[in-house]
């Protein structure tokens, strides 16, 4: 048989095969989906909560399945890790150049953060997770986002009582009746001679950078910074105060909270740098002095300044870790409660102090 009879053939077989429903009918090729097989496929959360199942889970319980099943790709505290998904912070930032959109600052249901976890992760098991793990999860995005407490708790009945900060920031698409009618005809004639540079791609990093730049200049003021031991040589040394008598209770309640702490800092006997310092002899140390830790740019320049960790510094820093110090690599978004930062200081003073 001949190469053009074989093509012939071939194409009318293939006409044949895609004949469409009513080959399907002659032949007798599938069947109606059961009604199970349906559900199994419909797993999906509309905005209005339809199709939420039954559950709840607070952000406390969030934050040990979440450290388990998610923390791997996306942070202990939800920050991101490599290239994968920053899925908390960025307030204020959708009007940047280089916004960060997240849960928090962009996304504008929270059905779809409860939709995506339990229909997509974790990432290589998906569906895995219960009800009320995703509720927990999505509990603890919420407060990762500083938008609940840490004893929050998320169910299918106060589910729609929670509204995103951006729910409001998205408008219905109708550029193509508005805008499509008026746009001209792309240039076939009389186009530009040059082709120049009006835009550079800072947020990239790939446009190269003209002498004097902001880099430069912050580098150059770290370089300037007084080194630690000029510091000390022009001051005189001041003899530690005395340390108070501890409050165990206090000290109780701050260990309890310090589990906050625990996937990146230790304390105690045995302990060592993790992803953040070990946090013995903290309390009263200088900024930057963990033997063995690398530490952010701005954490070194504060110790090159003789910053010293005060119980009052140590509060400010708790508070809010990246509004206290712009930079610092401490992706943890601060504690709420005064009563809670004061706890975990006088848990830090019982620790190698």
């Amino acid at each position: 048989m001949s190469k053009s009879r074989n093509l012939i053939i071939s194409t009318a077989l293939a006409s044949t095969l895609v004949a469409g429903p009513a080959l399907a009918e002659k032949f007798g090729l599938g069947r109606e989906a059961l009604p199970e097989e349906i559900a199994a496929w419909n797993v999906d959360i509309a905005p209005d909560g339809t199709g939420l199942p039954a559950g709840s889970g607070d952000a406390f319980t969030g934050e040990e399945v979440f450290a388990e099943a998610c923390a791997i790709c996306h942070g202990d505290f939800a920050e991101g890790r490599d290239n994968w998904p920053k899925l908390a912070g960025g307030e204020g930032t959708l009007a940047d150049k280089d916004p960060l959109k997240t849960v928090g600052s962009y996304w504008p249901y929270l059905s779809t953060v409860w939709d995506y976890v339990n229909r997509s992760m974790p990432f290589g098991n998906a569906q895995s997770l219960t009800a009320d793990e995703v509720y927990a999860i999505t509990a603890y995005i919420l407060y990762s986002n500083d938008l609940v407490d840490d004893d929050f708790v998320l169910s299918n009945e106060n589910f729609m009582d929670v509204e995103l900060p951006n729910a409001e920031g998205f408008i219905i698409d109708d550029r193509a009746e508005t805008e499509y009618p008026i746009f001209n005809v792309a240039c076939m004639s009389d186009c530009k001679e040059s082709v120049e540079i009006t835009m550079r791609a800072a947020v990239l990093d790939v446009t190269p950078e003209d002498e004097g730049t902001e880099a430069e200049e912050v580098a150059q003021t770290e370089t300037e910074a007084p080194a630690a031991e000029e510091v000390a040589a022009a001051e005189p040394a001041e003899e530690a105060p005395a340390m108070a008598a501890l409050d165990m209770e206090l000290v109780a309640a701050g260990e309890k909270v310090f589990k906050k702490c625990k996937s990146c800092h230790t304390v105690g006997e045995g302990a060592k740098n993790k992803t953040g310092p070990g946090l013995n002899m903290i309390v009263g140390a200088p900024v930057g002095a963990v033997d063995g830790f690398k530490y952010s740019k701005p954490m070194k320049a504060a110790a090159e300044a003789g910053q010293t960790w005060t119980e009052e510094e140590l509060a400010a820093f708790f508070a809010a870790p990246r509004k206290y110090m712009k930079g610092t690599k401490m992706s943890f978004n601060g504690l709420k409660k005064e009563a809670d930062i004061a706890a975990v200081i006088e848990f830090l003073k019982n620790n190698g102090n």
